[in-house]
């Protein structure tokens, strides 16, 4: 129905500003803005948050760091900005040329064997710094550091092995990253090693892509809360006693930056995104990565819109440093420097230049060294410049007290072994696994399972450590390992034997889920093969194998309750199995201590659970095979935040089982997803003291008429809030002026998620208007908000074509959502949409 004006006419004034918001969940790949692969990368530091290190610059190691600049030669200078891997230099080697540092790439080990005792690792330890510290040729003598890949726990024989990053994010318990950080730093340090490549931060948005597990999240906010957790577990927080000490390792936030948005999720790939999203969205963790005192981080093999940015200055430079405040070194990654436009792995002047401070040379280190040298020499790389990388380089050394620390054995920790997956740290890897697992489906109250039960547990992962470690274990692709070579290790199935014999219950293991006697329940435990990185990237998201679900029907025929564990380093796919499980758990990849899986699956002797799922999707989980994953909720089959516990009991239905989605082509336009809005969406608060743009989620109107706030609904900040006191107008206003005439012919209609509390409802209007012209059209919902009140939230559809029946021309309406009103009003919304029919019949919410 037509209405009456309920505010001034200021109410309706609607201001199209510059500004940006990040997106949250899966709505960031839904809205990036992308660009031909040639378009060029244009970056504007100065709309870049501005920050400075917490880290500061002593005058003593300063005036330090100065006179061992001092004595160096140009040689002993090029030496410390290149990395070799141990698999291709020897101590002798760095006696020789002096390098300032070392890895151990995913496959490489003391005389190659990926599985060498602990002994091994801190023998060679040893005779690295010994070489570097050798005086007897008259050259300064600069300790040398090591930096390994520990993504998930130490990764030597022994060690402890945690869940990997996507089954931490489901956790959301930042305080468990920050143990996990300590715990990992403490075992590094036991082998002798001072430097880990960790944490990932990378949002991931196309599942396809091959490191999906090494992200938290595909929320930013999940990310950066995790970046600054994971740091100071790692190195200890700047300003403390033990920061960067003898007992703490050197982080590596990683790999900067846009690595988890490449087009199609390509690993290496080309990041096409609007700056606005580049910031907000992928750079989201490297802000409170560098607050948390970040002295290194790594640069990635990506490209922003067509520029690698192992070679581009406007990031690593202008950006890195300039703005997020940056104090450390950027290392390469493994020969990035190699794929920027001009270089060869063996030259590449460029990437120094444009601000990487150390390669990463495997292999290739000596011609890079020889070439380097010569284009210091003729000038192609300033002196200024190189001077500038290797005083960076020395102050993490002097502030990590490694020119004082004797050699590696002799330091604290060293050779305490018995630090490797200790009681303590088991304990911690097996709490991780606990909050980590995410309950999809529960028909019939499967689980907790009776710990008197005789449980069936079949599938290949059942006593399959490896597949339940993943990638990055002990070999790069985490394959030819053995459950022997996890010696404090235990697979699902021991953990459910264990938990069941406590009281009477009974565990039977037959991987092809094959019996002679049924069982009461059956847990299948399957997923995907271990992989890492470019190795892992797929074609779309159809799990695909066949056998899993087979046996999961055969015992459903049979009349038997079914409970699969799915291992799996993204979401994927697997609607058929999910049509064949009475519950279904997803694992991710949990590591080492599969007791953790049974603490939550087997009840007490009363039935009671001995711990209830806490894991909430940090993913949310694709509905079709097609794509790299829903673009937002209405395309997923479980949305982000999505966990069921044992006290909520919604029922899964039968899901479609058509690989294909049969919808059409998506045309939604997306105003508020999970409480956030996208980049390209201004949220204008408006009372009659003017209107404010907001530039995040917390502000008031001019007059303090209307305030919003973020909420949590089912996860942190996922909704908004907005409480209206007085006259007060919401507007979310859109760049691209959009056709409500057109959208309104083919059944649009307008979607929302919303709660209303309070005592009541004041009077209150939705509408749409226009910037510059008379085009607004405005409803009455002042009865339907009061008859919502209090009964938590409710999705509310209205037909476009009401908003054209009330006004005049929408072609080109650029507010197509606001909400005005007397007050009082108290409104959380979690999303606002516009998407395709069927339409209301009606004009009523």
């Amino acid at each position: 129905m037509n209405s009456t004006t309920l505010v001034p006419a200021w109410a309706g004034l609607v201001i199209a500003v510059a500004g940006s918001a990040a997106c949250a969940g899966s709505s960031c790949a839904g809205e990036t803005k992308t660009a031909s692969p040639d378009a060029p990368a244009l970056i504007h530091p100065e709309a870049w948050p501005l920050q400075t290190s917490p880290v500061g610059r002593s005058p003593v190691l300063e005036a330090r760091l100065a006179q061992v600049l001092g004595r160096m030669s140009v040689e002993d200078k090029v030496a410390q900005i290149i990395q070799a891997d141990i698999g291709s230099v020897t101590p002798e080697d760095v006696r020789r040329y002096r390098l300032g540092s070392i890895l151990n790439g995913g496959n490489s080990a003391p005389e190659g064997d990926v599985r060498a005792p602990p002994e091994a690792w801190l023998a060679l330890a040893d005779a690295f710094w010994e070489a570097s510290m050798d005086r007897s040729d008259g050259r300064v003598a600069i300790p040398i550091i090591w930096g390994t890949d520990a993504v998930h726990g130490h990764d030597v024989l022994g060690a402890s092995v945690f869940p990997h990053n996507i089954g931490l994010g489901a956790a959301h318990d930042p305080d468990l990253v920050r143990d996990i950080g300590r715990a990992t730093a403490r075992e590094i340090r036991s082998t002798g090693i001072e430097w880990n490549f960790a944490p990932t931060l990378a949002v991931a948005q196309d599942d396809r892509w091959g490191r999906t597990y090494e992200s938290y999240s595909e929320d930013p906010r999940v990310v950066a809360e995790y970046a600054s957790a994971m740091v100071t577990g790692l190195q200890g927080a700047p300003g403390a006693p033990d920061f960067l000490g003898a007992e703490r390792v050197l982080a590596t936030p990683k790999h900067f930056m846009g690595d988890g948005g490449t087009a199609g999720g390509r690993d290496q790939g080309d990041n096409q995104a609007s700056e606005e999203v580049y910031r907000d969205v992928h750079g989201a963790g490297y802000y409170p990565a560098i607050g948390s005192g970040a002295q290194s981080i790594m640069a990635s093999f990506n490209s922003y819109r067509g520029r690698k940015l192992h070679g581009f200055r406007p990031m690593l430079n202008d950006v890195l440093v300039g703005r997020m405040g940056f104090d450390g070194f950027v290392v390469g990654d493994w020969n990035g420097h190699g794929q920027v436009e001009g270089c060869s792995p063996q030259n590449c002047p460029a990437s120094l230049n444009a601000g990487v401070d150390m390669y990463m040379a495997p292999g290739t280190w000596k011609p890079l060294y020889e070439n380097t040298l010569a284009a210091v020499r003729d000038g192609e790389i300033p002196v200024e410049r190189l001077d500038q990388a290797v005083s960076r380089i020395l102050r993490v050394k002097l502030r990590m007290g490694l020119f004082d620390a004797p050699k590696p054995s002799q330091r604290p920790l060293a050779g305490d072994f018995g630090t490797l997956a200790s009681p303590e740290h088991k304990a911690l890897s097996r709490r991780a696994v606990r909050s980590s697992l995410v309950l999809l489906k529960n028909n019939g109250g499967v689980l907790p399972l009776s710990p008197t039960a005789r449980v069936l547990v079949a599938g290949d992962g059942a006593d399959n450590i490896p597949k339940q470690a993943g990638g990055w274990t002990l070999s790069w692709q985490g394959t030819g390992n053995r459950n022997q070579h996890f010696p404090h290790g235990q697979s699902i199935y021991l953990g459910l034997r264990e938990a069941l014999a406590e009281h009477g219950g009974e565990a039977i293991l037959s991987p092809d889920g094959t019996y002679s006697e049924a069982p009461d329940v059956a847990v299948v435990v399957y997923g995907e093969e271990p992989y890492a990185e470019f190795e892992g990237d797929r074609d779309n998201l159809d799990f695909g194998d066949e056998r899993p679900g087979d046996i999961l029907r055969r015992f459903h025929s049979a009349g038997i309750p079914t409970v699969s564990i799915f291992l799996s380093g993204r979401p994927l796919w697997v609607n058929p199995e999910l049509n064949a499980s009475d519950a279904f758990v997803a694992a991710w990849l949990p590591g080492d201590q599969g007791a953790g899986v049974a603490d939550v699956l087997v009840a007490h002797p009363d039935g009671t659970p001995r711990h209830d799922f806490r894991g909430q999707l940090g993913f949310s989980w694709p509905a079709v095979a097609e794509g790299g994953g829903p673009k937002g909720p209405d395309d997923a089959l479980f949305p982000f935040g999505y966990g069921l516990t044992y006290a909520r009991t919604d029922r899964v239905t039968n899901v479609s089982e058509d690989s294909a989605s049969e919808r059409e082509t998506d045309s939604s336009l997306v105003l508020v997803r999970r409480g956030d809005v996208p980049p390209e969406v201004r949220v204008v608060l408006a009372d009659e003291g003017g209107a404010r743009v907001l530039e995040t989620p917390r502000g008031t109107s001019p007059r303090g008429h209307l305030a919003t706030a973020p909420s949590d609904s089912v996860a942190q900040e996922d909704t908004r809030s907005f409480t209206w006191t007085g006259d007060a107008a919401l507007s979310l206003v859109v760049a691209e002026p959009q056709d409500y005439e057109a959208r309104a012919e083919r059944g649009d209609m307008l979607r929302i998620q919303l709660e209303a509390n309070g005592a009541q409802v004041g009077g209150t209007e939705l509408g749409v208007s226009c910037e510059g012209q008379a085009c607004e059209g405005f409803l009455d919902v002042t009865d339907a908000l009061n008859g919502m009140l209090n009964q938590g939230f409710k999705t509310v559809t209205l037909s476009l074509a009401c908003f054209a029946g009330a006004g005049a021309n929408l072609s080109e309406v650029t507010a197509p959502f606001a909400l005005r009103s007397r007050g009082p009003l108290s409104l959380r919304i979690s999303a606002i949409e516009v998407v395709r029919g069927p339409p209301t019949p009606d004009c009523e919410l």
